[in-house]
């Protein structure tokens, strides 16, 4: 049974049906925080299952403008608050794509709980601005400054290792990724925290613009 049949879809229901693995190409930029226990049981975000699985380690924002991928090119906003569970897995709790093909692909192949939005990516005096947007209101919008100085960037230094939910069913995932990276410093400009997390008074313990970068994900597994 693969997962397309778990969660009772169809081929004919997708905009483009797009099976594991894939392989992406484009532009990361990558946040790293330290997420207090009190802020995961405060966050509407986090289904209560999870709250009480939280470990800590290090949580993640991440803003990616892929060029290339399987469903074609699509720009992403996600945020990871930390660890979860025996096995100390990350999950993804928030999540939104510009592309109705990268939001059903990604719940049918990982269990992704990624929705649609408006995401704009543009460069303004030397800075990434991004901003998404549901229905002309705006979730999310920052702007990225970055470093001069390219660094060498992989997840064999900062592995990321998924457990998602979706549908009841588990699904678990080791992406990986790398490229050319330069330090790199967030603005937060606007958020709605009844759309996404509220993380505006955390900050980054660093932070990373990778471009390019490459990623791959694997097929998934349903089970440790």
């Amino acid at each position: 049974m693969n997962e397309k049949e778990l969660l009772n879809l169809s081929k004919s229901k997708f905009v483009k049906f797009a099976p594991a693995p894939w392989d992406l190409k484009g532009q990361g930029i990558i946040f790293a925080y330290k997420i207090p226990k009190s802020w995961i049981n405060d966050c509407a975000h986090i289904p209560d299952y999870l709250k009480k699985e939280f470990k800590g380690g290090l949580g993640f924002l991440m803003l990616v403008n892929y060029h290339e991928s399987p469903v074609g090119p699509y720009r992403e906003l996600l945020f990871i608050p930390g660890k979860f569970g025996k096995s100390r897995k990350h999950s993804i709790i928030s999540i939104y794509v510009n592309t109705p093909a990268s939001t059903q692909n990604g719940r049918a192949n990982w269990g992704i709980p990624k929705s649609t939005a408006d995401i704009e990516w543009k460069e303004e005096n030397g800075k990434q601005v991004i901003t998404v947007k549901k229905l002309d209101h705006i979730i999310f919008s920052c702007e990225v400054n970055s470093g001069v100085i390219p660094l060498p960037a992989t997840t064999s230094f900062l592995p990321i290792e998924l457990h998602q939910r979706w549908n009841g069913v588990h699904f678990f995932v080791e992406p990986t990724g790398s490229g050319w990276g330069k330090l790199a410093k967030l603005k937060i400009k606007d958020l709605d925290p009844e759309y996404f997390p509220d993380i505006r008074k955390f900050r980054p313990l660093f932070g990373m613009n990778i471009n390019p970068i490459t990623m791959h994900f694997p097929e998934p597994k349903f089970h440790e």
